[in-house]
């Protein structure tokens, strides 16, 4: 068998499957895109994913791929044996509802022996328990013996994640030989040991489990397969490990170069030369894809790798910075399959330096403080680290969790991973609260702060939406960094751009900025300061680097919208001065694509009259057709044509005069329509006071006034149908229903006090006399306020000169009500402190006039106490 190179191997199998139909797709990214459930590609099918569940049409029913994979589940105990690395490539043929058992079982076999030449008496399938069919394919169709067919059980053999498509699969096994088996009499497919090598998953995904287990067969079948390039090659070439296939064994060779030792020769150096072959390849390819070091998510893995990868190279022995050195041997092994990595070869560069240096700076340090540690935890008989000091070592030294972990494992010690959660939780609520730190000028700190301040922008987006530029920064939410990638939220700043960032009131332009491969979307356009401006959004896919040439889209709805409000704020400027007078200046304003807001200086609310008179000057322009006409010149000579400036504004030696045919003349350096009469119309919403003799004004023109009177027509037709009526009969409708509804009013007012009376009955007989003036208290359930009020004037009327004293309960809450006559209040009698002397007994409180006063409480159970008391407090009232 001919023993061939990893990269041969690759280009084997993608044309295999493109002789077979397939089309061999450029394997996809690290990072996934649109998936929040992974945050690394770590198989060749989670790309696939939406071709699979239907949501994307692929590009072709039979694709094949070699995916770049990277899993990091146990990234501490990468390189403790040599079965484990943390990146991978995964070969896969995929059929989406087109050919399924039959073909990918041949075609396996086709590939595995007589293509790559294996000796078909050392394969060995596996196939799931109850799949007589893959059985019967193997065994009748290929012709494999049934004692080479192994049927495993659904822990092995059925491949499901949850509910949803799944379905059973059949592994190919390779037998190696006796040499890398155990020894033991019953070794066979299955066994621990080295001997029988998986090569080949044919997963069958047939059915659909409804997530309680029950499984119906799928209307589109589709195949799945993955063959680890890397333990293909392994199988190939006969060596004893992924790490000893020719290219990773160029990788580790110039590792041991680098530290002058021999592989194999001792178990704590094999270990270190190891982390650093794996950690350097996954760090190179995880770069070229875009994912920057930071302390969250995918960033935070490429960290921890390349953390631990620079303190095995101490260990080793190597001399000063070596993964940019060693990253470069990577690149020239993988290339074949991966130009992009020549591509990238100097942002790959960069970024490696840049990390390890940062790293340098603190590593000694760090060592030195956890040997302290360690000594202090043997002198207190200790074996357990505390949270707080490995915290310590991640916040202040730069060491990941998993680094200190590893540090103390190899002395017997154990880190409390708990205790360092907390720490990590309290510290990101400290920083979560304290994000509004300022500066020493009183501004927010931003990472905008961090930009060097030589770097400027220049906006060409006056004649042109559409424009090719170079990126010179890029920065995440809290740090400048040399690629954005995927999914993730930052900030693009290029040399030119056509994007107005938001100034003297006009929003920032939207839109997007692409490149073959990338799409990112500019949701605001910002001005920072020292000229730039910055493209806040997000990217949509693919990946952006520092450097590389891009085209910048602006969105040219949005700007057309936005620049019609802006010239319909210099008409609305000019009409409010002769309408108003000359005092009027602009005051400040806000434009967007759908409203446009002005604030002036005027000393009084304008009149309907005032408003209208505006509107009618401002529409007259519109309708005029007047062409907009923008000029640059000194400011100087903007002053003698009389341009109006505005009113605390800093402008520069050369400025940009707007006119608008003789109407109006303005400095602005917005962007603006072409001719008035593409605004449409214009019509003022409100007017109000903001300050002291500052008004504001709200309008709208063009498609925001359109859509405003449609948004005004469907709340009438709304209103109509409530009022079952015609639009055009809804005035006459509403009069005649206020009509009806104050008469109805008026007639429950009459039952509502006719029924308190009778729910009184007659209390004449309840009045007593206190030093010669009639006092009344009663209670009247299920009457509110105001019924009070119309009882209490109806027992004035019958008992003459006195006190009345009303309590009811309604919905479990008390109502009070106290009213004095003239006569009563001479003798000293007084409403509102009677109410305040006995409200306190129901749960309450009030107060009111000597003639009138009411009070509202919680406690009904106290109304009879506070009846009682009325005698009392009348009696110390009375002189």
């Amino acid at each position: 068998m001919q023993k061939y190179g990893v990269n041969e191997l690759r280009k084997m199998f993608l044309d295999f499957f493109e002789s077979k139909g397939h089309l061999a797709m450029k394997s996809f990214s690290l990072v996934p895109h649109n998936d929040n459930s992974l945050l690394l590609i770590n198989s060749g099918m989670a790309p696939l994913k939406p071709y699979f569940t239907g949501q994307e049409i692929p590009p072709r029913r039979r694709v094949c791929t070699c995916q770049k994979c990277i899993r990091t589940g146990d990234i501490e105990n990468i390189g403790k044996t040599a079965r484990h690395g943390t990146f991978f490539e995964m070969l896969g043929n995929f059929s989406f509802g087109d050919y399924f058992k039959v073909e990918a079982i041949q075609w396996s076999w086709e590939f595995l022996t007589e293509v790559i030449g294996l000796e078909p008496d050392r394969l060995y399938p596996s196939v799931y328990l109850e799949d007589d069919e893959a059985y019967e394919i193997w065994n009748k169709t290929i012709g494999v013996p049934a004692e080479r067919i192994v049927r495993f059980g659904k822990e092995d053999n059925f491949w499901e994640h949850g509910s949803g498509p799944c379905g059973p699969c059949s592994e190919i096994y390779y037998d190696r030989g006796l040499k890398y088996g155990c020894g033991k009499p019953d070794c066979k497919v299955g066994c621990e040991c080295d001997r029988f090598i998986e090569v080949w998953n044919n997963v069958f995904t047939q059915f659909d489990n409804d997530g309680h287990g029950n499984y119906t067969e799928l209307a589109q079948k589709n195949i799945d397969t993955g063959m680890g390039l890397e333990r293909l090659a392994v199988v190939v070439q006969d060596v004893d490990s992924l790490f000893t296939v020719d290219t990773n064994k160029a990788l580790l060779d110039r590792v041991c170069a680098l530290a002058g030792k021999e592989y194999q020769v001792d178990h704590e150096t094999d270990i270190s030369i190891r982390i650093v072959t794996d950690h350097i390849k996954s760090c190179t390819f995880m770069i070229s894809d875009g994912i920057m070091p930071s302390n969250e998510g995918r960033g935070y893995v490429l960290r921890r790798l390349l953390r631990r990868a620079a303190r095995h190279g101490r260990k080793l022995g190597i001399e000063g910075k070596f993964l940019a050195n060693l990253s470069d041997t990577v690149i020239a092994l993988s290339k074949d399959g991966y130009p992009e990595l020549e591509e990238k070869k100097v942002m790959i560069f960069k970024v490696l330096t840049e990390e390890e240096d940062k790293f340098n700076k603190t590593i000694d340090q760090g060592l030195a403080i956890l040997a302290d540690m360690e000594e202090a935890m043997k002198a207190e008989g200790k074996t357990m680290l505390s949270g707080a000091d490995a915290f310590k070592l991640y916040d202040t030294y730069g060491f990941p969790l998993d680094l200190t972990k590893e540090i103390l494992e190899e002395k017997n010690f154990e880190v409390d991973e708990d205790g360092f959660a907390a720490c990590m939780k309290e510290q990101k609520e400290k920083a979560r609260k304290a994000r509004k730190t300022t500066n020493y000028m009183g501004a927010d700190v931003t990472v905008y702060q961090s930009i060097d301040p030589s770097i400027t922008s220049e906006f060409v987006g006056y004649d042109r939406l559409v424009h090719d530029s170079e990126i010179t920064v890029l920065t995440t939410e809290d740090e400048i960094v040399q690629a954005l990638t995927d999914g993730q939220t930052g900030t693009i700043i290029v040399n030119e751009t056509p994007f107005y960032a938001t100034m003297g009131g006009q929003q920032g332009d939207i839109g997007t900025i692409v490149t073959e491969n990338a799409e990112f979307a500019v949701e605001d356009t910002i001005k920072l300061q020292g000229g730039k401006v910055g493209h806040v959004g997000k990217v949509v896919k693919g990946m952006f680097q520092n450097g590389e040439t891009v085209t910048l889209k602006v969105n040219e709805q949005n700007r057309a919208l936005t620049a019609r409000n802006h010239s319909a704020t210099h008409l609305l400027h000019k009409a409010l001065r002769l309408v108003l007078g000359e005092h009027v200046e602009q005051a400040g304003s806000l434009i967007t694509k759908d409203r446009l807001r002005f604030d002036f200086t005027h000393f009084s609310a304008m009149t309907a009259e005032e408003v209208k008179k505006v509107e009618a000057i401002v529409n007259s322009e519109i309708k005029a057709g007047l062409e907009i006409i923008t000029q640059e010149m000194s400011l100087e000579d903007a002053k003698k044509t009389g341009a109006m400036a505005l009113f605390g504004e800093k402008y520069g030696e050369s400025v940009r005069v707007v006119k608008m045919g003789d109407f109006s003349t303005e400095l602005c350096g917005g962007t603006h329509a072409s001719n008035t009469n593409t605004i449409g119309s214009f019509k003022i919403l409100s007017e109000a006071g903001i300050a002291a003799g500052v008004r504001r004004i709200e309008a709208l023109t063009s498609d925001g006034l359109i859509a405003h009177y449609e948004q005004v027509e469907k709340d009438l037709h709304a209103a109509a149908q409530a009022a079952k009526a015609n639009p055009a009969d809804l005035t006459a409708k509403i009069v005649a229903m206020m009509e009806e509804i104050k008469a109805l009013h008026a007639e429950n007012e009459k039952l509502k006090s006719k029924m308190a009376k009778e729910a009184m009955g007659d209390v004449m007989d309840q009045v007593k006399e206190v030093k010669g003036v009639k006092v009344l208290a009663v209670k009247a359930d299920g009457v509110d306020m105001n019924g009070l009020r119309n009882l209490g004037d109806q027992l004035k009327e019958k008992l003459g000169e006195g006190v009345i004293v009303i309590a009811s309960v309604l919905d479990g809450k008390v109502n009070l009500m106290a009213t004095a006559t003239d006569g009563a209040m001479k003798q000293g009698a007084h409403a509102g402190n009677l109410i305040k002397a006995i409200a306190g007994l129901v749960g309450g409180g009030g107060g009111g006039r000597p003639n009138m006063a009411q009070a509202g409480g919680k406690n009904p159970e106290g109304v009879a106490a506070a009846l009682e008391k009325v005698i009392e407090v009348v009696e110390g009232q009375i002189k």
